[in-house]
């Protein structure tokens, strides 16, 4: 990409997950002006917490690990938001909820933040949020240069409401969302062929999620149901990994379980209503970890871009002549740091 164009300083930021956040906060530090566009009610993306009357639910990414001394040293800056979860030996359980033969131990600090995987966003947010930089339940539908200024970008917008609206002057836009939600995007202006060209071979699985709260656990003589470890990968052919909600540091101690289903069989049940989701998956849960309690709380949510299968190949795009880049997990894999270090890696090709 040509980068003859001199640095950007108005700049729209499209999905408010991790490679977005990063993205942003770095520009903002760099003294760029920022707004934050986010279709939901609030930062996370898949670094996501659902709350319940029975304790939260992290019900996207499960954790993360640190390898990039740039991601250690952004965790600094909020000390004591991520604690080590204990479940540093991750169970391999094959189609019958057997321990295999291959637990899975690993030297990799597994951190979590607290009280749920959404708080370190949060965090970092926070600056934002109080600069009025953030524009929350807030979807970008399409992409134009600008009316009034053509060498500059408009956003057009929709709201939860239905509310239609239109952000311009911008001098760059960054998409840091799903690779196929960003193409879908770009191809919305004849001016991101090119980008929108390259991600064309990316991609990525779905992943129906399960959420589960048995409250009745938390008794006299009783602080656990069923398995005594607190994640596990499986080789079910509707499960691929089980977490105990409870067991994460900050969390309540209500018994809850996240229960993820495998890439394959999200995809043959992608259509599926959550009723028959959740039914189908609580029955294969029962025949992994033994518990046939029933669930005082069932929930499901249905991720369409959760596991990249093919990724870019590099850590992000930026067209400096156009002014259009996009940054996100697919970029270099599916970790939490990938997501990270791509959407801090664009922020540092723009400024």
């Amino acid at each position: 990409m040509n980068q003859s164009r001199l640095p950007p300083n108005n700049i729209a930021v499209i999905g408010a997950g991790m490679a977005g956040v990063s993205c942003a906060r770095t520009l903002v530090q760099a003294g760029h002006k920022v707004t934050l566009l986010e279709k939901s009610r609030g930062v996370g993306g898949r670094m996501a917490t659902r709350e319940t009357p029975f304790g939260t639910f992290d019900h996207g990414a499960q954790y993360f690990t640190v390898r990039d001394p740039r991601f250690a040293r952004a965790l600094a800056t909020v000390p004591g938001v991520c604690k080590a979860w204990s479940a540093n030996t991750i169970q391999v359980l094959d189609e019958h909820g057997q321990i295999g033969t291959s637990s899975a131990p690993t030297a990799e600090t597994h951190w979590v933040p607290t009280p749920g995987m959404n708080a370190l966003l949060k965090r970092w947010a926070q600056p934002l949020l109080d600069q009025h930089c953030i524009e929350l339940e807030t979807r970008v539908t399409r992409l134009d240069r600008d009316v009034v200024h053509p060498n500059q970008w408009q956003l057009h917008t929709e709201a939860k409401d239905g509310a239609q609206h239109v952000f311009s002057g911008f001098d760059a836009v960054l998409l840091a969302i799903p690779a196929e939600q960003a193409r879908l995007l770009l191809e919305t202006s004849p001016k991101a062929d090119a980008l929108s060209r390259q991600i064309d071979r990316v991609d990525a699985a779905p992943c129906w999620t399960l959420m589960l709260a048995f409250p009745q656990a938390v008794q006299p003589g009783l602080t656990t149901l069923g398995p005594q470890w607190n994640a596990a990968r499986s080789t079910h052919h509707r499960i691929a990994w089980l977490a105990r909600e409870s067991s994460k540091p900050g969390r309540t101690s209500v018994e809850r379980w996240t229960v993820q289903a495998s890439a394959a069989w999200s995809q043959e049940h992608l259509q599926d209503d959550s009723a028959r989701v959740q039914a189908k998956l609580l029955k294969a849960f029962a025949e992994v970890t033994g518990i046939h309690a029933e669930p005082a709380h069932i929930e499901s949510h249905r991720w369409l871009h959760a596991q990249t299968t093919q990724p870019l190949g590099k850590s992000h795009l930026w067209d400096a002549n156009t002014g259009l880049g996009v940054c996100g997990d697919w970029c270099l894999g599916q970790r939490v740091e990938n997501a990270f270090v791509s959407g801090l890696e664009l922020a540092l090709a723009i400024v």
